[in-house]
């Protein structure tokens, strides 16, 4: 244990930890030259077409330092604020973290956030200053401000570059220096926290574990202390960063516990694994749980609707297997009379939608339909005293009957450079958020803390943000409870029928601007008909905004080679007829698609 070095690296969004990952990977030989390529631990194919993170990342390094065989575990994590909850549960296994900052960027909200859990968990902090080698990289300006948010000195910040590798060795060996060897006990009772897991459809759950307490032998067999599972160890061993079987894991160790589970239920992210002989003992009830997890609680809820009925089994197993691979995605079955049995998930924001639906798109070839997100609403009906929770438009009791209605409320914090705060005010302007404070980070960059609906913030508000700030400025968010707001419900009629998967929760004051914005849209994405379609925002009976999406048109009267005018108006009229007689008995298909693009503003 006095050899192992257990680490992540923390930074907001493209601040470079996955290329500062390689360069670690290179430097200590745990990947060969040949096998080498760019963000080599991000293994998802979106992950390298978009250059995030998405799923945290483990690998175990050898590295020799002052003659002495140092083994490093190091977890890359996401930058992105809806990931948030990955960053937390690796912070619980390891004893420091490295707070990349990018030296042409500077302090991020995201940095902000990802500090303050990393003191909450008690780590070391290594501050490193990446990407010295840009041409735009003010290095002693970016140094000033991690002094100011750290309170730490300027020679203790490394300066690095992940791309040519410049710094990396002198980083590793302060990680040695400077991170402090594992506590725990090998001759204690075994303890081991979960605090990722991944789906082998040959071996089962595949639990990614730090070892606390104790030691694993591939002969165990193992108990869960949340769930009460038990199982006979498949297979265990590290990350290098394939697959690497060994005999234990000691207390200290990092690694992978192939359970046998099939079933996500049974090896849940954040439980604690103890031995099976240890749950048979007299001193089972003193065997606590691990702390320092975050039990992961979805911001936002959307329903995915088979297009097919008889799909909704393989559907259902598909989302299984994403659960299994990703800790803070939920769902549950619900019908609908309009769309038929789907299910209603739950997503950390609308990123994490999109992972979800082209993962399911690219590993299970399904485009549901999917509603409308929405966030959890409290709900009092009149003469009731308690409130109802509901997750979705189509829930929502006639308002004759309610009293009045809650929604969540964030605290907002951005991050802007001071030039663009004119832009980033009149953006929120047009949100319902309330302003709170401004501080100065340094003289060109300021912090704004504004409470804010969440849902003005999930929706497309990041993407508004970059525009309005030429991509500088940055954001994050956290929960801080419900307020009541006027709010009505808005359905969408598509050629006369109420479209339920556009339905959506809106304020009483914005509805017209919204309702025109999405007909206006829905105009533009949906595929013309042979008859003219109608595209209505209504609340209620009362229609509040409309778009007409005109009808392809067959020319009749190319047969025509002369003749009276009659001729022609008689069969113009014929078609006329006809395209209504259409219109009254057609149906407008709506591809999967478009759900998505209608959100985009």
């Amino acid at each position: 244990m006095k050899n192992i070095r257990n680490f992540c690296i923390i930074a907001h969004i493209d601040h470079g930890k996955s290329t500062l990952s390689d360069r670690l990977l290179e430097v200590t030989g745990t990947i060969e030259e040949r096998e080498m390529k760019e963000q080599l631990l991000d293994t998802m194919d979106l992950e390298r077409e978009r250059g995030i993170t998405i799923k945290l990342q483990p690998v175990q390094m050898q590295y020799n330092y002052s003659d002495t065989e140092y083994t490093l575990n190091l977890i890359d994590t996401p930058g992105h604020v809806d990931f948030a909850y990955e960053v937390s549960r690796s912070l619980a296994a390891v004893e420091s973290a490295v707070l990349l900052v990018d030296a042409s960027q500077g302090v991020q909200a995201q940095t902000l956030t990802n500090l303050y859990f990393a003191l909450e968990q008690d780590l070391e902090i290594i501050p490193v200053l990446n990407k010295i080698d840009l041409p735009n990289a003010d290095v002693e300006k970016v140094k000033k401000e991690i002094v100011h948010i750290l309170g730490c000195s300027a020679d203790d910040i490394l300066s690095v570059s992940g791309k040519t590798g410049e710094g990396v060795k002198e980083l590793i060996g302060e990680i040695i220096e400077k991170t402090p060897e594992p506590s725990g006990d090998v001759e204690k009772i075994t303890r081991a926290l979960i605090f990722d897991s991944v789906y082998d459809s040959y071996k089962g759950v595949l639990a990614y574990v730090r070892v606390v307490d104790g030691t694993i032998n591939k002969r165990d067999d193992i108990h869960m202390l949340m769930t009460k599972g038990q199982s006979s160890i498949v297979e265990l061993g590290h990350l290098r960063p394939k697959y690497e079987k060994c005999d234990d894991l000691h207390a200290g160790d990092i690694g992978y516990i192939a359970t046998g589970f099939k079933s996500v239920s049974e090896c849940k992210v954040g439980d604690t694994i103890t031995l099976k002989q240890n749950a048979k003992t007299e001193n089972y009830d003193e065997i606590g749980p691990l702390p320092g997890y975050q039990e992961v609680q979805p911001m936002v809820y959307a329903s995915f609707y088979p297009l097919d009925g008889s799909d909704y089994n393989l559907m259902r197993d598909a989302l299984e297997k994403l659960k299994l691979n990703d800790g803070a995605f939920r769902f549950e079955p619900e019908s609908n009379k309009a769309l038929g049995r789907g299910f209603r998930c739950g997503f950390l924001g609308l990123l994490h939608l999109e992972i979800i639906q082209a993962r399911l798109d690219r590993e299970f070839d399904m485009n549901p339909t999917i509603t409308t997100p929405s966030v959890v609403y409290k709900v009092h009906k009149k003469d009731v005293d308690e409130s109802i929770e509901i997750f979705s438009p189509t829930e929502l009791p006639d308002l004759s009957q309610v009293d009045f209605i809650e929604e969540p409320y964030v605290k907002l914090e951005i991050i802007a450079p001071s030039e663009h705060l004119g832009r980033v005010m009149e953006l929120m302007g047009n949100t319902r958020a309330e302003y709170r404070t401004t501080d100065y980070i340094d003289e060109t960059r300021v912090q704004l803390v504004f409470d804010a609906p969440l849902m003005d913030v999930i929706v497309d508000f990041h993407d508004q943000l970059k525009s309005v700030s030429s991509g500088y400025a940055s954001m994050n968010y956290e929960i801080i409870g419900y307020r009541t707001s006027d709010l009505v419900k808005l359905d969408i009629l598509v050629a006369g029928d109420v479209v339920e998967a556009f339905a959506r929760i809106v304020p009483r004051d914005g509805a017209h601007g919204v309702g025109k914005v999405t007909v206006d849209k829905l105009k533009e994405v949906l595929p013309r008909q042979n008859f003219t379609v109608a595209i209505q925002a209504a609340i209620g009976s009362k229609v509040i905004a409309r778009s007409t999406i005109s009808a392809f048109r067959k020319d009749v009267t190319a047969g025509l080679y002369g003749g009276d005018i009659t001729r022609k108006r008689k069969l113009l009229e014929k078609q006329k007829k006809g395209k209504k007689r259409m219109a009254q008995s057609g149906k407008v298909d709506i591809p999967p698609e478009t759900f998505l693009k209608v959100l985009r503003k």
